[in-house]
């Protein structure tokens, strides 16, 4: 099982909502920080996250979210000056935290010096959100007709199917790898899983943690 991280999202919108159900169903532990109370009692009837109400740019609501422990903080508002006040404040909480602003196109890429990465949901969907929150080594590529996933994933060194070729890895059925370790060809049964390489894989959703497991350990 890949590491649980846990995650805050600044806001409780569409945006909120749909990344915090992407990295829910992932396996890790999420917080959103409302301030409408309306909608904190529609998130709070689904379970899909812990819900706070309050200010995300209030130190004390981001405390009580967890800020101490949280891996990353997603500022996912409408409002990118406030987005960027929350991950400014978290970043002098918790220093090691990555953090993640939405923003609109006319600000361009220069949030990028205060932030770690910035998403414009206008042209992209929740996915993208989610794959800037954890980063490079696992990410889906595409939103896809259905509930299919279709995952960028870095082989970990030590994890099971690390160093394999694919006719000796025993994936779920439901698994299908595309691509060999360069993207330029169809994995075939003897492409080796090469620790640090990346691959392109097709996952029913039932089997995403035991697809993860095999690969990254």
């Amino acid at each position: 099982m890949t590491r649980t991280l846990d995650i805050i999202i600044a806001g409780g919108g569409r945006v909120g909502f749909q990344t915090a159900e992407i990295l829910a169903d992932r396996g890790h532990d999420v917080t959103i920080i409302e301030r409408d109370e309306r909608m904190v009692s529609d998130i709070a009837d689904q379970w899909v996250a812990t819900v706070i109400q309050g200010d995300a740019t209030d130190p004390d609501i981001i405390e009580q979210a967890g800020i101490e422990r949280a891996d990353a903080i997603a500022a996912l508002t409408g409002e990118a000056g406030l987005n960027l006040a929350v991950c400014l404040a978290a970043a002098e909480l918790t220093p090691e935290i990555r953090t993640v602003a939405r923003i609109d196109r006319t600000a361009g890429e220069t949030y990028t010096r205060f932030v770690d990465a910035v998403v414009f949901p206008e042209r992209a969907g929740a996915r993208v959100a989610a794959n800037e929150i954890l980063g490079s080594d696992v990410q889906t590529l595409a939103d896809v007709t259905g509930t299919l996933d279709i995952m960028l994933v870095r082989v970990a060194e030590g994890a099971p199917a690390a160093g394999k070729a694919l006719t000796d890895v025993r994936f779920p059925e439901g698994t299908l790898v595309v691509s060999d370790d360069n993207g330029e060809q169809i994995a075939r049964a003897d492409t080796t899983l090469t620790p640090g390489r990346r691959y392109v894989i097709a996952v029913e959703p039932d089997v995403v943690d035991e697809v993860l497991n095999l690969l990254r350990g």
